[in-house]
């Protein structure tokens, strides 16, 4: 699936999603149709899941972030992940291993709002929140690797 010419494609979108088909397929070398029909095969083949954009949370007021560690009452797991997916403030929440068994990453205007929050949570276990204070690697996209030659 993962041919060096995909692989570019790939490369390409990372660094720019909302490349046009036809500069794509100038940078490549390649025709516009040929690269239509990666593209298409990429996404109907889930290794493109879609394109998303990179909002600034403190430029819409929710400046300050925060990984929730949850450890759920008996009985509580479904309502936590049902809580935690109605809650906007919420932006991340993952299924994990361990005595925690959820990790959410959330977005609030200040520190007291966290504290809101996490009241929402205590009913049905408990949190360990640790606050964000600098983001050396931001989220960035899957490593890929090139095809072996032979």
């Amino acid at each position: 699936m993962l041919d060096e010419l995909n692989v570019r494609i790939l490369e390409e979108l990372t660094t720019d999603a909302r490349l046009r088909t036809t500069e794509l397929a100038r940078r490549l070398g390649v025709s516009t149709p040929t690269v239509r029909e990666r593209v298409t095969r990429l996404e109907e083949a889930g290794v493109i899941r879609g394109y998303r954009l990179d909002i600034d949370p403190a430029a819409l007021g929710r400046p300050v972030a925060a990984w929730v560690r949850l450890q759920p009452g008996p009985g509580q797991v479904l309502r936590i992940a049902e809580l935690a997916r109605s809650t906007p403030e919420v932006v991340e929440c993952h299924r994990i291993s361990g005595e925690d068994c959820f990790l959410m990453r959330v977005q609030v205007p200040a520190i007291d709002k966290l504290e809101d929050l996490l009241d929402r949570f205590a009913p049905y276990g408990r949190t360990n929140s640790s606050f964000v204070v600098s983001t050396p690697v931001p989220p960035r996209a899957v490593p890929l690797d090139r095809p072996s030659a032979g």
